[in-house]
């Protein structure tokens, strides 16, 4: 025995290597099954799988210049990382972008800007842009809500994203003023962190839902009277990424903390279903949340993506008929895509937000009932220029979701769906999630959210408005094509928006009855660290 060690002794390291390499050769030749590569070409054809799977990170760091990428180029990302770390988001030496490509946008700038009185709010606080319309006011609910900020974090569940990462957003939005949606996954104590909170209610009605899985307005009720940072309802129909698909939240996310939160078994995939159980009509679902508004007394939406629009049709007309209805209306583009779907429907169900919002809104249009509704617009669209398009046809408020991930760390990384996201911003996995600092992620996101409405303001005034809400259709072109070169919004889709009831700012500001919570002192001290 003693010899024998000896004689291994001697074999030099790279001796080792080469009966390693033979072991696996040998493995790969005899005894694989499944890989044809690695078969013919032993131990060389690992090498194709490892290439394979870091291919994402080659492309995005080494090959992809900064236009290619998609969901979100680097050139969007490093916007958003510069912002939500109050560095430097300008650009030197003019555009790189191909204005000439079909859809892009330009705003139209006024030839005198608009001057701010001296006594207006945004002398001490640029990035300061409550809602214009009030959420509830039209339906006369006992407490209408006045979003503080038009740019808000959109719906997104504590068990999809981590612990922290929710705590973060909520940190973040209560210094900025945004609100923060839940998403369908249910009101976790990481919510509750001083931001105003939307509730969504999905088709699993987690944290509202009795032993059998059904629907409890008792629980709602309750939720509510014991949550006051709750101050709307949104009921889930569908979402941009996979309308009529449903979810899973995979078991391997499920902790004992969310099993609680959402009233569902451990050890088990949860299934959102892709329909309501509680309604089966388009009148069912407008009693529905009429019966959630009466009872709760908040304001109570509907948040879907769009394909056919007989039922909105159908919807509006209820509406002009009965006086009653949804307060407002988040409308989710297909381009969204918080949640995993497979590729038949995230690349091809449902419309792109702008056609999406531009058909809808026409129908409310055409049985006047824009002005008693609150138009939210969901689909990449945390950008200020696309959120000008965006208020231009009709959008009373943006809500943000992967931006606002990316403003706490997100790196595109594009593993939601496996529970192994390298940034603890979408997994379960307490090692990874123990790299992020809630206090500086929560003022990155207050940081990414001030810039954004300054830039916001900053071309409302280039175009001679006051509020983001007097865009209109005549106030951005759009490239078409090379034949039809660049039309404005109100050519393109065959509408003017309808003027929004605004006065001022600063009697949107004094309406602090209405409004949503806003930290006047911090946000002044956010405006003086951005300065």
């Amino acid at each position: 025995m003693n010899e024998i060690l000896m004689i291994l002794g001697y074999i030099p390291w790279w001796g080792w290597l080469l009966v390693f390499l033979l072991l696996i050769g040998i493995s790969d030749i005899f005894f694989n099954k499944k890989h044809t590569i690695v078969h013919n070409f032993p131990v060389v054809g690992h090498l194709r799988y490892f290439l394979e799977s870091i291919g994402p990170e080659l492309r995005q760091y080494i090959v992809a210049s900064n236009r290619d990428e998609l969901p979100f180029n680097r050139r969007e990302r490093g916007w958003i990382y510069a912002s939500a770390k109050n560095e430097n988001n300008y650009e030197g030496f003019g555009t790189d972008q191909d204005i000439f490509s079909t859809h892009y946008i330009f705003i139209n700038n006024a030839l005198l800007p608009y001057k701010l009185p001296e006594d207006h709010p945004n002398r001490k606080n640029s990035g300061l842009i409550p809602c214009a319309k009030v959420m509830g006011s039209w339906n006369k609910r006992r407490r209408p809500y006045r979003p503080a900020s038009v740019i808000n974090v959109s719906a997104m569940s504590y068990g999809s994203l981590s612990a922290k990462a929710i705590e973060s957003l909520n940190e973040g939005c209560k210094l900025s003023g945004a609100y923060h949606n839940t998403g369908e996954g249910g009101l976790s104590p990481y919510h509750l962190k001083g931001a105003d909170v939307v509730f969504q209610i999905g088709t699993g009605y987690f944290g509202v839902r009795d032993e059998f899985g059904n629907f409890s307005m008792e629980k709602l009720v309750k939720l509510v009277k014991d949550n006051p940072e709750v101050r709307a309802i949104e009921l889930k129909l569908s979402q941009g990424a996979k309308p009529g698909k449903g979810g899973v939240l995979p078991a391997a996310k499920i902790s004992k903390e969310i099993s609680e939160i959402r009233g569902v078994p451990m050890h088990k995939d949860v299934i959102s279903p892709a329909y309501h159980t509680t309604f089966d009509t388009i009148e069912g679902m407008v009693d529905f949340v009429e019966e959630i508004a009466q009872a709760t007394g908040l304001p109570t939406g509907i948040k879907s993506a769009v394909g056919n629009l007989k039922d909105w049709e159908i919807l509006a007309r209820i509406m002009q008929e009965t006086d009653y209805g949804p307060d407002f209306i988040s409308i989710d583009g297909g381009e969204g895509g918080t949640g995993a779907a497979p590729p038949s429907f995230a690349d091809h169900v449902s419309l792109p937000w702008i056609y999406a919002f531009t058909d809808v809104y026409k129908i409310f249009q055409k049985y006047q009932l824009t002005d008693r509704i609150v138009f939210i617009a969901s689909g990449r669209l945390g950008f200020p220029a696309k959120a000008a398009m965006a208020f231009a046809l009709g959008a009373d408020c943006i809500n943000v979701a992967r931006e606002a991930m990316m403003s706490i760390g997100c790196i595109q990384a594009q593993s939601c769906h496996t529970n192994t996201c390298p940034t603890g911003v979408a997994t379960q996995n307490k090692w990874l999630q123990s790299g992020i600092n809630v206090k500086d992620k929560a003022m990155r996101t207050n940081f990414y959210f001030v810039k954004f409405r300054k830039e916001l303001l900053n071309i409302s005034h280039a175009s001679g408005y006051e509020h983001p809400c007097q865009f209109n259709t005549d106030d951005v072109d759009i490239n078409l094509s090379d034949k039809n070169l660049a039309k404005t919004l109100a050519t393109t889709f065959s509408y003017h928006k309808d003027k929004v009831n605004f006065a001022s700012v600063k009697e949107l500001v004094e309406c602090s009855h209405l409004g949503g919570r806003l930290n006047l002192e911090h946000l002044q001290k956010t405006e003086k660290a951005i300065d």
